[in-house]
């Protein structure tokens, strides 16, 4: 009798576990199923309240302007507002790290310039990756420099500049706002694939360095053209060429430095519009599109050719190019370069 209840209560262990192992399979098709259909229908929904938009300098800047005029054409077209927040310091870094550690639901963007890339390699404490970190929106604008020198400097084109350096190695000064900096990327940039040796002189801004460059205390800089456009027009100082990959709106007739005898050399800021790593691609493409719209104002394109720069619109996937270019071209003259932010 024993070994008959014994084989019974076998039986319906086996029963209950094929049971709840059946429940289990059912329950989890159940979820990939809910969560399949919730992905679209959160996107569909986003964004249902405002966006924060993280500026990581300080108001009044060229960053915080444009994320002001961008943020105000995308606030029409997705029916949310986007609120510009000031976060800046220790070079950006801070306000970029609060944006990679946010949640990844598209309610918190970040502005960007080429110093994303830049950063990690001259703050060791940045704690983000501008890779992993973060997925990229797509690409707002570029804005290249101008290569200035003092009018009496012998060199009329950048192919006497050069040859100028290379006829007193270590002679020629150049202007330079700080480490990381474009105006003293540009110039290391250039020093580098032009095989002479300049040297960098600190400023703590551009007004500071443009007052010296026109009173002839130092030879050369390579300025944001917003800041050189009415003295170069007043001849205080010759422009010789545009950094861009293309010529300037703003000087037509002044050709790039590539053009002008430097081959391959491109040094531009590039800003652009980040969300945290790991933000739903169906989000991340309708706040694409809303940046690219934009972009496609006319009041926007005019703006922005006052200020110098361009409008570069893109796909994230061309940003997410961008960063990982920029950062393999600036690691090497960082590290060459020797120093740290001031």
């Amino acid at each position: 009798m024993w070994k008959l209840k014994t084989r019974e209560l076998l039986r319906r262990a086996g029963l209950l576990r094929s049971v709840l192992g059946l429940i289990a399979v059912l329950a989890a098709g159940l979820a990939a199923g809910l969560a399949a259909l919730g992905g679209p229908a959160a996107a569909d929904d986003y964004p249902a309240r405002p966006i924060l938009l993280v500026v990581p300098y300080p108001a009044g800047g060229g960053n915080d302007v444009l994320a002001r005029m961008v943020a105000a054409k995308m606030s029409a077209t997705l029916g949310q507002p986007i609120v510009i927040e000031n976060r800046g310091g220790a070079g950006s870094t801070i306000g970029t790290r609060d944006v990679a550690r946010s949640a990844p639901d598209g309610y918190t963007l970040l502005i960007a310039t080429s110093s994303l890339a830049i950063n990690p390699q001259l703050y060791p404490d940045t704690a983000y990756d501008p890779v992993k970190d973060f997925s990229p929106i797509g690409l707002i604008a570029k804005s290249p420099n101008l290569v200035l020198v003092d009018p009496s400097l012998p060199a009329q084109n950048i192919a006497e500049l050069i040859a100028l350096a290379k006829k007193d190695p270590g002679k020629l000064d150049f202007a330079s706002t700080g480490i990381g900096t474009s105006t003293h990327l540009s110039a290391m940039l250039f020093a580098t694939m032009a095989g002479i040796k300049i040297n960098p002189v600190p400023y703590k801004g551009v007004a500071p360095a443009l007052t010296d460059l026109i009173g002839g205390q130092v030879p050369l800089m390579f300025c944001p053209i917003t800041s050189a456009v009415g003295f170069v027009k007043a001849g205080s100082v010759r422009a010789l060429a545009v950094t861009g990959s293309t010529r300037s709106p703003s000087f037509p007739d002044l050709p790039t430095v590539a053009e002008a005898g430097l081959p391959d050399y491109v040094a531009e800021l590039h800003y652009g519009l980040l969300a945290p790593g790991g933000t739903p691609a169906p989000i991340i493409a309708k706040l694409n599109a809303a940046l690219n719209a934009a972009l496609a104002e006319d009041d926007i394109k005019s703006r922005l050719r006052v200020d110098g720069s361009e409008p570069l619109p893109s796909t994230p996937e061309a940003y997410a190019a961008d960063i990982a270019s920029e950062q393999a071209k600036y690691s090497k003259i960082v590290q060459m370069s020797g120093g740290k932010p001031e």
